[in-house]
């Protein structure tokens, strides 16, 4: 997976660099995200897997996302394809939405509680988050009883685990050392 990451990386800043001078990043995200479908179609990943010539590759891609890919997505396709990478689509739009994500100064956060929130506390809590992380928020809640009480918030690689489970754990780690 890391490694198709970093094959794709290029591509999806170049895609991204180019949507932002063109002022065109929703049109070039939806672009993407219809390739990534079709690049993932099981039919399509044997095609790409198979020995046809590139050029082969890059006209029946194009053929089958049809209107969908303007004439600079129907580019990089032809340029994936002649590097034998458009295997890595997926990865390039997952790319793509991150660095649209940091453009936009938005993150999603992963919010597990023992109880659903309501919707003054997820109110409350995003205007927490937005003003400690300086972006703004999406929250994506879920719902794990066993955390007994409280909650753990994820962000990229900034957790904040605010759980009774979590602390009955600490308390007994330091209880048998």
């Amino acid at each position: 997976m890391s490694e198709l990451t970093t094959i794709a990386r290029p591509y999806a800043k170049a895609a991204f660099d180019y949507a932002v001078e063109s002022q065109a990043v929703d049109k070039w995200q939806h672009m993407l995200t219809f390739a990534a479908a079709v690049a993932d179609n099981e039919a399509m990943q044997n095609l790409l897997s198979s020995a046809a010539a590139a050029d082969r590759l890059s006209e029946v891609f194009i053929k089958v996302c049809g209107d969908e890919l303007d004439l600079h997505g129907q580019n990089l396709i032809k340029v994936m394809a002649e590097n034998r990478r458009l295997n890595t689509l997926p990865d390039v739009l997952g790319l793509f939405n991150q660095l649209k994500a940091d453009y936009d100064k938005e993150v999603d956060v992963d919010v597990t509680s023992a109880v659903e929130l309501s919707a003054k506390q997820q109110a409350d809590l995003s205007a927490s988050l937005e003003k400690r992380l300086a972006r703004k928020v999406k929250l994506n809640c879920n719902v794990d009883p066993a955390l007994v009480a409280g909650a753990v918030i994820k962000a990229g690689d900034t957790v904040i685990d605010g759980s009774i489970r979590s602390k009955l754990n600490r308390l007994a780690d330091a209880l048998q050392a």
